[in-house]
């Protein structure tokens, strides 16, 4: 082999000064040096967009500063000397979601595609550089993901509520009369109206407000607006996004939320304004829901829940926001079938609380979830647990056929509230889990690991609040229950393979398939439980527990985040394979074939697994010692 050139060996040298090519065999180094070609872009010219068609080159920048930048989004990325760019559109052979430009002159190395792909092939370095870069741009890429699928009908849930913000608000003071205030609203055009105190918004009247707070009690027009008013409107600031403020509507019933940065009033974001940006909307689903006095409307609401969810899959919507979404409205529409349940029968005069479990404890429902529900009940004075228990197990049945009938199958595992097991007073539920903590056998604790997982949903939320405060205290103290419930979550190891990618299994029409939630998510879920157990963290979800424990056990931010980004990343594949299942007509499931990923989810998800092994390493460091 000859000897490179002088301008060759300079390129490599360069190079060698950034990662992965600090790390990269030398040969190889001057094997990309030599296929580099280098390039001039005057301040504002476009490197690629997705108009440029399927990347066709690696851009390595040499010197300047390039963009990247998407829709309403903007600028969300800016790329230094030594950064290389677009390697998901060259991974997975497809156009860029974003275009990218010259922020100045810009000199950049580029390099064919064919050329990057065997760079891909010889050098490891390269390759896993190029896996871990993706792994960290997951919730970035998630954007793009949206980008590229969203119609002009059909927006991204993901904009800035600056970007929805139509017009400035219309505002009033405190003292204005009802009638001066009416007169606004009239000749505005609009339904909302917010009352301000300086800069300070402290209160909203809408025209739904009209009839209760003012026809029906006969309130004089000349009563000042503060009098009927709706205090302590809840505020989002202008960088949060549409689904936040479709989130807290959802919640709350509201029709409105206020949009306020430092506490000054910026504008005014409707139920309409949002529904422009689903073609089925969450607050439309979330009025129907409480408006419903039947079970077929409430089918109706859940086949809408349904699709919702497939458009926000169609939409890109990330992950983390899609199930919260779901699990939201699920939650709403269990808590209205138990209000018509109640409705039609004296047995809520029982002090009782519904417990969700699993996925729906933690806000972590796909598109595919059966029923996981439990009682907490207060004993009446005079009566005992035995006497009590029957007439709220009637009621549980009801609401479970009820749910059975609005999408949300019956558990096979008979963890419903439904079967006297589960429909437990505070101190049986206590007892349960003291049994398991104190004596519980692994497999034991392995069939109870979703019972900690637990979530108020309708009730007496104060009955679930001194379970989890009695539970917590517990398994702080008891290191033995922590070993245990650790060596169950190390028995299930993400499948990755030492001759292929992955492990497969399956059986039939399953055959060389993973199964996502079982050896993808769940990993994930079993570590962040222990962790929220072993201090304390009261959270249920994965990612809040994650966050809340990793500052008491001194986790690395970035590795935490790491996690969390392969967790999304496996759930964002659970979820894309649900939908296409339900769009073929096939029944949903979690698993998937490896080989019909592309290359770039393949390596992404190769990743993943690794990521879930380190966080498995970190649990079995602490409790298998």
């Amino acid at each position: 082999m000859s000897s490179p050139n002088t301008l060759i060996q300079a390129t490599a040298e360069h190079l060698s000064r950034f990662a992965p090519f600090d790390s990269m065999a030398r040969e190889h180094l001057l094997w990309l040096a030599e296929r580099l070609k280098l390039a001039y872009y005057g301040k504002g010219e476009v490197l690629q967009s997705p108009a440029s068609g399927l990347v066709d080159k690696l851009f390595i920048v040499k010197q300047g500063v390039v963009t990247g930048e998407q829709g309403d989004v903007g600028a969300w990325l800016e790329l230094h000397e030594g950064e290389a760019f677009p390697i998901g559109g060259l991974l997975s052979r497809r156009a860029v979601i974003s275009t990218f430009k010259a922020k100045a002159d810009v000199f950049a190395y580029e390099l064919d595609a064919a050329d990057f792909h065997e760079l891909v092939r010889r050098s490891q370095p390269f390759q896993y550089f190029c896996t871990q870069s993706l792994a960290a741009l997951l919730e970035k890429s998630q954007r793009g993901t949206q980008a590229s699928y969203a119609t002009a009908e059909q927006q991204s849930l993901l904009n800035s509520l600056a970007s929805i913000t139509r017009r400035k608000p219309v505002t009033c003071p405190p003292d204005t009369p009802l009638r001066a205030a009416l007169e606004t609203i009239a000749s505005s055009g609009i339904s909302s109206i917010v009352v301000v105190a300086g800069e300070q918004a402290i209160g909203v009247f809408t025209v739904r407000d009209l009839i209760g707070r003012v026809i029906l009690p006969e309130i004089d027009l000349a009563t000042p607006i503060s009098e009927v008013m709706t205090r302590n409107p809840i505020a989002l600031p202008s960088s949060a996004h549409a689904f936040e403020a479709a989130l807290a509507m959802a919640r709350h019933g509201f029709r409105h939320i206020l949009v306020a940065d430092a506490g000054k009033l910026i504008g005014v974001v409707s139920e309409k304004d949002l529904f422009s940006l689903q073609r089925v909307g969450v607050t439309q689903i979330s009025a129907s829901i409480r408006g419903a006095d039947s079970l077929e409307q409430l089918q109706h609401a859940a086949a809408d829940i349904h699709q919702l969810g497939h458009n926000m899959m169609a939409q890109g919507v990330a992950v983390e926001q899609l199930t919260q979404i779901l699990s939201t409205l699920n939650d709403l529409l269990t808590q209205r079938v138990i209000e018509l349940e109640c409705s039609a029968t004296r047995d809520c005069r029982y002090g009782f609380c519904w417990l969700a479990f699993g996925s729906e404890g933690r806000l972590e429902q796909t598109l595919s979830t059966d029923q996981d529900n439990g009682i907490i009940f207060v004993v009446p004075e005079g009566e005992t647990v035995e006497q009590a228990r029957p007439r709220l197990l009637a009621l549980a049945e009801r609401i479970n056929h009820a749910l059975d009938a609005c999408g949300f199958p019956l558990c096979r595992g008979e963890i419903m509230a439904m079967n006297p097991k589960w429909c437990l007073s505070l101190n049986e539920w206590k007892a349960a889990f003291a049994r398991w903590i104190d004596a519980g056998d692994p497999e034991a604790l392995l069939h109870a690991s979703i019972f900690f997982d637990f979530r108020s949903l309708y009730g007496q939320h104060a009955l679930a609040d001194e379970l989890r405060a009695w539970l917590l205290e517990k398994t702080v103290a008891t290191p033995r229950f922590l070993h245990q419930m650790a060596a169950n979550a190390l028995r299930n190891r993400p499948p990755l393979g030492l001759v292929r990618d992955f492990v497969v299994g399956g059986e039939g029409e399953h055959a060389n398939t993973l199964d996502l939630k079982l050896n993808g998510a769940t990993p994930f879920v079993d570590a962040a439980r222990v962790f929220s157990l072993a201090t304390g963290v009261a959270a249920t979800g994965t990612t809040a527990r994650l966050r809340g424990a990793a500052p008491k056990l001194n986790l690395p931010e970035a590795e935490v985040e790491a996690w969390l980004s392969s967790f999304h990343f496996i759930q964002m594949l659970r979820l894309r394979g649900q939908h296409e299942e339900n769009q073929a007509g096939r029944a949903m499931d979690n698993r998937i074939n490896p080989d019909d990923l592309n290359d770039l989810d393949r390596r992404i998800l190769k990743e993943a697994f690794r990521q879930a092994r380190k966080a498995q390493s970190r649990m079995a460091l602490d409790y298998q010692a």
